[in-house]
């Protein structure tokens, strides 16, 4: 499912104006149930995460090596490797052998960091037998051998695990995907083909998940799930792959997958706010949710409130919020009785100064909205309401278009229609009162819209609250108006107190002398200055303090221009992901 542009992301792609037709109905009644429309069901998969995020243009200017924070692999010591036959021209006797020794090979490990030029001759050697052992794993069957599982998984560690640099922004700088360029693995032309043959070597139909379950330990996943906090989106999107597939075909280790992932979330809401796989964890999790067992566990429940709830307060919720919506979603479609926690939940952590964000709660929450039962509906429908209310009523524009694009939705309107005696009440001061002082005319038209469908609803109730709203404003108008009167007469009573002469002539003659400093203080300024320079025109001086535009260059294009590693953006434009979506099998 592809991402839009960063407009698209604010105002939510499906809430486009006259997109849908917005329902109009019957005033004498609620809708039935056989005439409502249908709720909107998530997609089957999880959102893909994006690999390349980069919208700005980068200047046209390389990082020096000094400043890359590409990992630091352990060299081996003995790097000389010697060009063995091809598995294909090799006896049907001898390819096991063979194919070990292809193995054992490939764990020697070069610099492609501090000198990428050395060892051009065996780093070729290794990538061609990389290339056909994925060649031979994915087309030949009945290869996979016992022989075979421990050396496939200790070439994969070799070249995989590995100590993480720091992260290459400063720490407590927010990573900006539109603009800052992620770090690349400088040893990515063997890594991807050794995750690639590992992803062959799970996927393969001769696959024996008993024979590999002695390699593939709790150690193996905890070291996996290390390597999530890389730079680079493109491994990101193997470990990805790599690990979503070890769930399924281990079940032995699905608890502790889970266990392990949590630890990760709650070190990043409650510790570092900072993790760069968060986004692809989240997308396996919601290929997981997708297929848990009904009823669901106290644990997956736990999960859901004190983990995925808690990740939209994180301020780097725009990295990951696709997928975090996604997952909230699908556990509602499980269970509608969590409904209730989830939008208290979301209610607790709205954002009070950050527009973007609050967009993107409302996305969520008529996400939500899409798939609620019409009995849950009215068990939140005050507190969503109000906050509603509050949201129509931002000076933000995106804001309070979001918000009014919910009468756009038939299916809102259509619960809106069934309580339209508690929703009307709540709504109706703040679409009236905008309807004249909103600064924006599209949001004029649209509160135009919503107040027509709340009339058509309850013409009635529409009057009752029109009138009660008319009658409140002229009490706080009286109000007002006698709030002026008491401050007059108080005035008046102080002007006739005796002692008020002499107040006003105390306050008189300090006035007189503050008058007379700041005169001879203008005025010895005014002759410095006519001595010693002409008078600077209004039109130089802005000429002066106006910055220069470098040629070329569009200042609105950025936010800064530090240097920016323009092959970075070109090789994620050319990267391929492994695969389209992740998707798991029920669980029984």
């Amino acid at each position: 499912m592809p991402k839009g542009g960063k407009k698209d992301k604010q105002t939510g792609g499906k809430a486009a104006a006259g997109s849908k037709a917005a329902l109009k109905p019957e005033a004498d009644g609620p809708v039935d149930e056989a005439t409502r429309p249908l709720k909107h069901h998530p997609p089957a998969n999880p959102p893909p995460t994006q690999v390349n995020k980069i919208k700005y243009a980068l200047p046209n200017l390389r990082k020096d090596k000094g400043s890359r924070g590409s990992s630091r692999f352990r060299v081996s010591d003995k790097r000389e490797l010697q060009k063995l036959p091809a598995l294909k021209d090799a006896a049907p006797s001898e390819r096991e052998d063979l194919f070990v020794q292809k193995l054992r090979q490939c764990c020697v490990i070069f610099d492609f960091l501090s000198d990428p030029l050395s060892d051009l001759k065996w780093k070729e050697i290794k990538r061609a037998a990389l290339n056909e052992l994925v060649d031979y794993v994915t087309h030949q069957r009945g290869v996979l051998t016992e022989l075979i599982y421990p050396e496939a998984v200790e070439m994969f560690a070799k070249n995989t695990f590995r100590t993480l640099p720091p992260p290459s922004n400063p720490l407590g700088a927010e990573f900006d995907p539109e603009e800052d360029e992620p770090t690349l693995e400088a040893a990515w032309p063997h890594l991807q083909l050794v995750y690639e043959f590992f992803l062959r070597f799970l996927e393969s139909p001769d696959f024996q998940p008993n024979t590999a379950k002695k390699y593939i330990d709790a150690k193996f996943v905890l070291h996996l799930l290390e390597l999530f906090d890389t730079e680079d989106p493109r491994e990101r999107d193997f470990l990805k792959t790599t690990l979503h597939r070890i769930y399924g075909k281990f079940l032995g280790l699905r608890a502790y997958i889970r266990k392990q992932i949590n630890n990760i979330f709650y070190s990043f809401i409650y510790e570092t706010e900072r993790h760069n796989g968060v986004a692809e964890l989240l997308e396996i999790l919601g290929s997981i949710i997708n297929g848990f067992a009904l009823p669901l566990k106290e644990e997956h429940k736990a999960f859901l409130l004190r983990v995925l709830i808690p990740l939209h307060k994180v301020k780097s919720l725009s990295l990951y919020h696709p997928q975090l919506a996604y997952c909230v979603v699908q556990f509602l479609e499980k269970d509608s009785s969590l409904t209730g926690p989830v939008v208290r939940g979301l209610l607790k952590f709205w954002p009070k100064t950050h527009s973007p964000k609050e967009v993107m709660f409302l996305n969520e929450l008529e996400e939500i909205l899409d798939v609620i039962e019409p009995s849950e509906f009215i068990k939140v429908m005050d507190p969503l309401f109000r906050r509603l209310a509050r949201c129509v009523s931002s000076p933000h524009f995106q804001v309070a278009e979001r918000a009014l694009y919910y009468w756009n939705n038939e299916y809102i309107t259509s619960l809106i229609n069934d309580n339209s005696e508690k929703v009307l009440p709540i709504m109706f001061a703040a679409l009236y009162k905008n309807s004249k002082s909103h600064w924006n005319k599209t949001i004029h038209g649209l509160i135009y819209n919503a107040l027509k469908l709340l009339m058509e609803m309850n013409q009635k109730l529409f009057d009752e609250c029109t009138t009660r709203y008319k009658a409140e404003k002229e009490t706080e108008h009286q109000k007002d108006v006698e709030r002026q009167q008491a401050w007059q007469k108080m005035i008046e009573m102080a002007a006739d107190n005796p002692q008020m002469a002499l107040f006003n002539g105390v306050r008189g003659i300090d006035d007189d002398k503050h008058r007379s400093v700041a005169a001879a203080a203008s005025s010895a300024v005014d002759d410095e200055d006519d001595e010693m320079v002409e008078p600077l025109q209004l039109k130089e001086i802005v000429t002066l303090t106006k910055p220069e535009k470098k040629p070329g260059v569009d200042l609105l294009r950025r936010k800064s221009f530090l240097p920016g590693d323009y092959k970075a953006k070109e090789t994620l434009d050319k990267y391929q992901p492994a695969v389209d979506h992740l998707s798991m099998a029920p669980e029984k």
